[in-house]
């Protein structure tokens, strides 16, 4: 009996130091806690916020110290479905947003809200009505930057409490109903066909203009070529009639060589088949008593030769008689 008491003492001894060696770990398993890094904890003790644990090793007291779930300190990115939106003229699109923000103080987001990324879907859902609400359908498609601004500083502002920083917030698709989309594709091609039309209109004025200019710039040119051969022409038909004149003065020409020439020129003068008078000079009587001298002269010469031809004969028939009636030794004169 002495034997089994002793023996059940042992086993109870080992149970108790077991107890106790699991107790340690324990312990010790809930005093050390690694936080890492850019994580924070919150720890509660007794259920009352006792401080905030940074990354890193620290120690808690066991079963009196609670750590809350770690809050991630880095930037987050949250995109919100689709919300529909009336415009101010009464349009309904449907607006995606994206939120980007940063919880600065554990503590706050923590005890000051119950779900933060809950409440900044529908701020920004609440604010993205009220500022879309007051701008048209164009002024909200063309004002992406100013919607932004304003939703990041309402936003910022009302998260601040709740130990969130909001650093941007983006618009990602702005979507007009298919009725507006159809009615804006049929004004930007037609916007397109004008602007396209007008620019046709301004190239064929251009080169109308430009075909004018190179036609003034040609006419311009032809004139000024045709006054410049008319001079020269000019000059040379003077330095042409020059040279005659000192040719004919050089040459003293006698009043028969002007007669002739008159009689030369006198037909081209008449030569136009629209000529249907023509004016004689006053110097043509004077130059046809010139060629009628000239003829006369010739004609008494003529005469004189024919004259002399005719007496010829008979001068030969003289000296032949007579030199039948001379003697035979007597020379006839010649």
């Amino acid at each position: 009996m002495q034997d089994l008491g002793a023996f059940a003492g042992q086993i109870f001894v080992i149970v108790l130091l077991i107890v106790i060696v699991i107790f340690v770990i324990v312990v010790i398993f809930r005093s050390i806690r690694i936080i890492p890094q850019a994580y924070s904890g919150v720890v509660e003790r007794l259920g009352r916020y006792q401080r905030t644990l940074s990354p890193g090793l620290n120690l808690l007291v066991p079963f009196i110290d609670r750590l809350r779930p770690l809050v991630d300190m880095r930037e987050q990115v949250v995109s919100f479905p689709p919300q529909p939106v009336i415009t101010e003229d009464n349009l309904v699109v449907s607006i995606d947003s994206v939120v980007y923000f940063q919880v600065t103080d554990a503590r706050a987001a923590t005890y000051e809200i119950a779900n933060y990324l809950g409440a900044v879907e529908q701020l920004t859902t609440t604010t993205l009505r009220n500022v879309v609400g007051g701008l048209n359908l164009e002024e909200a498609l063309t004002s992406r930057d100013n919607i932004n601004g304003q939703l990041r500083v309402v936003l910022d502002e009302a998260t601040g409490k709740w130990g969130l920083r909001v650093s941007r917030v983006e618009l990602k698709a702005i979507d007009p109903p298919h009725s507006i989309q159809d009615s804006m594709e049929k004004q930007m091609r037609a916007e397109r066909e004008r602007r396209a039309t007008i620019l046709t209109a301004e190239g064929s004025k251009q080169s109308q203009i430009l075909e004018a200019e190179g036609r003034r710039q040609a006419a311009i040119l032809g004139a000024e070529g045709d006054k410049q051969a008319a001079i020269l022409r000019a000059e040379g038909e003077a330095a042409a009639i020059q040279n005659v004149f000192d040719a004919i003065h050089a040459g003293r020409p006698d009043d028969k060589l002007l007669a002739y020439q008159y009689l030369q020129t006198l037909p081209k003068i008449s030569a136009g088949a629209s000529n249907k008078m023509w004016i004689i000079p006053s110097e043509f009587t004077e130059a046809m008593k010139g060629i009628g001298a000239a003829f006369a002269s010739g004609a008494g010469a003529a005469a004189g030769a024919t004259a002399a031809a005719a007496a010829a004969p008979a001068e030969d028939a003289a000296r032949g008689a007579l030199r039948r009636d001379a003697a035979p030794d007597e020379p006839l004169a010649p």
